[in-house]
C-alpha cells in the first residue's frame, strides 16, 4: 500500500485555550501573547512561568488560565511542560535549581489568600523525570509561606514565614480590638533532612515604626484577627552572600536589609524610613520584590530587585498606592564606605506597566536580564544596555485579561519523562491524521509513524515529521489504516520511546465560531490601577484581544 502524507498543523484552525492539542485534549495551558518576538541573542533556556487568575470568574466572564499551574514554554510560545495535575492545589514560585549534584524543579503548593498575598502550604521538588522526590515544610511548628525557596549551595534552602502573633498595637494607631501583627520569619533549612538551621524573626529586630503602610485603614491587613494580622514588614524574598551574611526584601518597609547570619543583627538597611545609605538618581523603590545578591569583583556590594512602585492587593481589596509611574528591574550598587547607593542599569517595562503586586528580576549568564511584571502577567527579556528584545503575556485574548504570575525565569532543561507519549489517530474527509505529544520532553528531534500491519506486530512505515512543537501531526491521505504507533528519535539517531498502538476513530472538528471573535462574545472593559474604567483601544486592549501595541 503506497501512503501520501504531510504534516497537517497548518490545516488545524485558531484554536482556543481547550482545543490546542488533539493528543492531550485534558490540557488547555494558557497560550502567549508575545508582542515582541525573541531576538536571536536572547540566552539560551526556556521560561518558567506558573501564571493565575487575578480576577474571578462570574456567570458569563472568564479571566485567566483555565489550567493555573507551572509551566515550561519555548519563546515561540510552544509548550515543553505542562505542570497541571504535578502540582495541586495553587502553585507559584515555579523555578529550577541544583540539588545533590542534579538539576530539580521546585514550586511552592499550598492555600493562597489573595486579599493579603500569603500563602499556606509546602514545596514540592521534582526530578528531570517529573516525579516528586521531595516535600519540604518550614521548620518549628510554623507553615511555609509561597514567597520564597531558594536553594543555596545545593544543600540548603531558604524560605518565608508568616507567622500572626497577638501584640499591643495602640502604640501605632490601633484600637484595643486590633490585637494582631505579622512577624516575619525566614529560615534556612536542610533540604535532605528537614533540620532548621537558622531563623530570624521581624518583631526581635524591626520595630512597626519602620511599616510604609499603618495598621488604619488596613492596606496591609487590620490586626482583627489572626487571618487579618496587620503585615508591617512582609517579607517576600531572602538571600544568602558568600559571607554567610542573609539580604531579605520587606515589602511593606520598602526596604532591603542585610542580616547577620551569625547573630540576626541588622548590618545595614537600604531604602525605606531609616535607610543607611544616599540613595542617588533612580535608586529608590518600594514595594519591592526578589532582592538577589550579585557577584561583585570588587569591595562593593550589588543587588539586583524588582521595584514596584505601587502596592495592592491581588484581589482588589482596598486601593493602590503607587510612588512611580511605572516599574522597573533594577541592579543597585551600594558602597559601605561613602554609604552611596547608585544606579548600575534600570530595565523600564513595555507598554508602561505598573504592577501591583508580584515581580521578579533575573540576570542571567550571557549578561542579559529577564524581568517578570508580577500582576501585570507579562515577562520581558533584555540586552545589559536596556534595549528589550522579548516580551509577552501571559495569556491571550478574552483570558489574558487579569492573568498575574508570581516570578518569572528562563532556564536550561533537560525533560525525561516517565510517562509514555500521547497518540492519537482521527479520520476526517482529508484521511487519517496521527497526533503525538509527550509532555516534558526535551530530547525527541523526530517522531516516526507506523502501520501495524499483521497480528504478529510487523509494522509498515508511513513518514517521518521533524518536531517543531508541543505536538506533532502526520496527514496520510488514505483512510482504515488500522492500528498505527510511533517512535520518538534523539538527536543522535537513537529510539527514545514508543507509543501504544491505536485504532482511527472519527474528529470532531471547533466550531466556526473558535477560529475568531463571535459576533455575541461578551466584550469586557478593562480598568487602570485606579478603579477607573478605561475605553477599549487604551491602556490595556492589547491584553483584552491578544494585540501588539
Amino acid at each position: 500500500m503506497r501512503f501520501s502524507w504531510l504534516p497537517a498543523a497548518a490545516l488545524l484552525p485558531l484554536a482556543a485555550a481547550d482545543w490546542q492539542f488533539k493528543s492531550r485534549t485534558d490540557l488547555a495551558p494558557p497560550r502567549l501573547n508575545i508582542t515582541i518576538p525573541a531576538a536571536p541573542d536572547v540566552e539560551k533556556g526556556y521560561l518558567f512561568v506558573a501564571p493565575f487568575a487575578g480576577y474571578a470568574d462570574t456567570a458569563g466572564e472568564q479571566h485567566g488560565p483555565r489550567q493555573a499551574a507551572p509551566y515550561i514554554y519555548r519563546d515561540d510560545g510552544e509548550l515543553v511542560w505542562s505542570g497541571y495535575g504535578y502540582y495541586s492545589i495553587w502553585a507559584t514560585n515555579f523555578q529550577k535549581a541544583r540539588w545533590k549534584g542534579k538539576d530539580v524543579l521546585f514550586c511552592f503548593e499550598g492555600d493562597h489568600n489573595p486579599g493579603y498575598g500569603h500563602g499556606h502550604g509546602h514545596t514540592t521538588i521534582l526530578d528531570q523525570h517529573y516525579e516528586t522526590i521531595r516535600e519540604l515544610r518550614a521548620g518549628n511548628h510554623k507553615l511555609t509561606d509561597k514567597h520564597e525557596f531558594h536553594v543555596i549551595n545545593e544543600e540548603t534552602a531558604l524560605i518565608q514565614v508568616y507567622q500572626p502573633v497577638p501584640a499591643d498595637l495602640t502604640p501605632w494607631g490601633a484600637s484595643p480590638e486590633q490585637q494582631w501583627i505579622v512577624d516575619a520569619i525566614i529560615q534556612e533549612l536542610d533540604i535532605e533532612t528537614g533540620e532548621l538551621l537558622f531563623e530570624w524573626s521581624s518583631l526581635e529586630h524591626v520595630s512597626p515604626d519602620e511599616a510604609i503602610l499603618p495598621i488604619n485603614p488596613g492596606q496591609a491587613g487590620s490586626g482583627y484577627n489572626s487571618s487579618d494580622a496587620w503585615d508591617y514588614f512582609h517579607i517576600n524574598s531572602v538571600d544568602k552572600g558568600s559571607d554567610g551574611n542573609y539580604l531579605i526584601s520587606a515589602r511593606d518597609a520598602c526596604s532591603v536589609h542585610k542580616i547577620n547570619g551569625t547573630t540576626g543583627e541588622i548590618i545595614w538597611r537600604l531604602g525605606g524610613v531609616k535607610s543607611d545609605f544616599e540613595l542617588g538618581d533612580n535608586v529608590k523603590f518600594c514595594f519591592q520584590h526578589h532582592a538577589r545578591y550579585v557577584p561583585s569583583e570588587d569591595s562593593k556590594e550589588v543587588i539586583s530587585l524588582y521595584d514596584n512602585a505601587s502596592h495592592g492587593t491581588e484581589d482588589g481589596r482596598g486601593h493602590e498606592v503607587h510612588t512611580h509611574p511605572f516599574s522597573q528591574g533594577k541592579i543597585i550598587e551600594v558602597d559601605t564606605i561613602t554609604w552611596k547607593a547608585t544606579i548600575v542599569q534600570a530595565f523600564q517595562p513595555p507598554d508602561g506597566l505598573l504592577s501591583k503586586s508580584q515581580g521578579s528580576t533575573q540576570l542571567l549568564p550571557n549578561g542579559n536580564v529577564i524581568v517578570n511584571w508580577g500582576s501585570e502577567g507579562a515577562l520581558t527579556e533584555y540586552r545589559a544596555d536596556g534595549t528589550p528584545i522579548f516580551h509577552t503575556y501571559m495569556d491571550s485574548g478574552y483570558l489574558g485579561l487579569g492573568v498575574e504570575n508570581y516570578r518569572g525565569f528562563r532556564y536550561n532543561w533537560t525533560g525525561l519523562p516517565n510517562e509514555a507519549p500521547a497518540i492519537v489517530s482521527l479520520e476526517n474527509d482529508q484521511g487519517t491524521t496521527v497526533y503525538v505529544s509527550w509532555n516534558g520532553d526535551t530530547e525527541t528531534r523526530t517522531w516516526r509513524f507506523f502501520n501495524i500491519v499483521d497480528d504478529y506486530g510487523s509494522r509498515q512505515f508511513l513518514g517521518e515529521v521533524e518536531r517543531k512543537g508541543f505536538e506533532t501531526s502526520l496527514l496520510i491521505k488514505d483512510h482504515g489504516i488500522g492500528l498505527v504507533t510511533a517512535e520518538a528519535i534523539g538527536a543522535s539517531g537513537r529510539v527514545l520511546t514508543s507509543t501504544a498502538a491505536v485504532k482511527a476513530k472519527a474528529e470532531a472538528l471547533p466550531p466556526s465560531s473558535l477560529s475568531g471573535p463571535s459576533s455575541n462574545a461578551p466584550t469586557y472593559t478593562p480598568y487602570d490601577g485606579n478603579g477607573e474604567q478605561v475605553p477599549m483601544g487604551q491602556k490595556d486592549v492589547r491584553r483584552v484581544v491578544g494585540m501588539s501595541t
